[in-house]
């Protein structure tokens, strides 16, 4: 199916290794992608955050060949928080980032104010990390639009790791066939390999606005496809609780 949304993106994302997956009969010939998202409860605004991560990690990432997307909360909370997805090539990628990082000079000697003024007085109380491989028929992020305001990401917890695989399946034999007609516009899916909340499932979708959104998601929830699969005995129980988040994009962000 064509992705026809998805634009061309040119500058410095054209030089992005995330490749999209516009036509899903090519999706078997590409390395699936890693994902890791960083979810970060903030002390306060999180200004200092953004700094560092915008003028020293990403930068630092970038070098590796990764890319990072920046969230935060779409509607003010409590506690603010932020959302980083770094996607890696591959698993090799992945190991190799984590082994080179610490080894990059540049990055450490750039990162060591922050280190050292937050370690007395952090700007978050912690974060969570979701580590999860692309699903076999969407291997590679797909880069949204550049009108994109919105982002939904969404954690489906499985009651038992079976039951996970079969709601794995539920997306790729025809779920993700509905949001592309409805206009759930998908970025990627991951399989989560660790993380919080365990066995479950990560992905994000993007919208131009909540209105938008808010049709979409109507539009979906009456389908006559979406009727017909989740009554199968098959799907019965496969997702037991749903986390669902709204995000904006940071200036920074890279997807």
């Amino acid at each position: 199916m064509k992705r026809r949304h998805f634009l061309q993106i040119t500058g410095a994302m054209a030089a992005l290794p995330m490749a999209a997956c516009a036509d899903r009969a090519d999706s078997k010939a590409l390395p699936k992608n890693i994902y890791e998202w960083r979810i970060y409860t903030l002390t306060g605004d999180g200004q200092a955050l953004d700094d560092y991560y915008s003028a020293t990690l990403i930068p630092a990432c970038n070098r590796l060949g990764v890319k990072v997307g920046a969230f935060s909360l779409f509607k003010p909370a409590e506690l603010e928080q932020r959302y980083f997805l770094f996607t890696y090539r591959d698993w090799a990628a992945y190991l190799t980032a984590k082994q080179s990082l610490w080894q990059d000079s540049a990055f450490t000697k750039a990162a060591a104010p922050f280190f050292a003024a937050t370690a007395p007085t952090p700007v978050y109380f912690e974060f969570q990390t979701f580590l999860c491989e692309a699903f076999n028929t969407m291997p590679t992020l797909l880069r949204p639009a550049p009108e994109r305001t919105l982002f939904e990401f969404r954690n489906y917890k499985s009651p038992n790791e079976e039951a996970n695989l079969r709601k794995i399946k539920m997306f790729e034999s025809g779920e993700i066939a509905i949001f592309d007609k409805v206009g759930i516009n998908s970025v990627c899916y991951g399989n989560v390999m660790a993380g919080p909340r365990m066995p479950s499932l990560v992905y994000l979708t993007w919208h131009k606005d909540e209105p938008t959104r808010n049709a979409a998601w109507k539009q979906f929830g009456s389908a006559p496809e979406w009727d017909a699969m989740r009554g199968l005995p098959e799907y019965a129980n496969t997702a037991t609780d749903n986390k669902v988040v709204l995000l904006s994009p940071m200036s920074y962000s890279q997807i």
